[in-house]
């Protein structure tokens, strides 16, 4: 469930609005425990993802780091050779 949470800090380019957003997204299904909401929480499961979205884009925005950033593709390339060697 939650495939979308990814580490998003110190990365070339910085994370899009929308990697930010899927984030928050799984993270509040998470927590709530369903991917869909019933209609008398949706109000509710709306604000909480618009919220987690504010916070972790606040949060990047306030981040240093001495670091050199992270390139996506090998860190994908890297995730893609754990998993051939975990998975075969």
């Amino acid at each position: 469930m939650c495939r979308s949470i990814h580490q998003l800090h110190n990365f070339e380019p910085p994370a899009t609005e929308d990697e930010i957003h899927a984030a928050a997204l799984q993270y509040v299904r998470k927590i709530a425990g369903s991917t869909r909401p019933s209609q008398a929480n949706q109000a509710a499961f709306d604000q909480a993802v618009a919220a987690v979205t504010a916070a972790t884009a606040e949060l990047l925005a306030a981040l240093v780091t001495s670091a050199a950033p992270r390139n996506r593709e090998e860190e994908a390339a890297k995730a893609r050779a754990r998993a051939e060697k975990r998975y075969g």
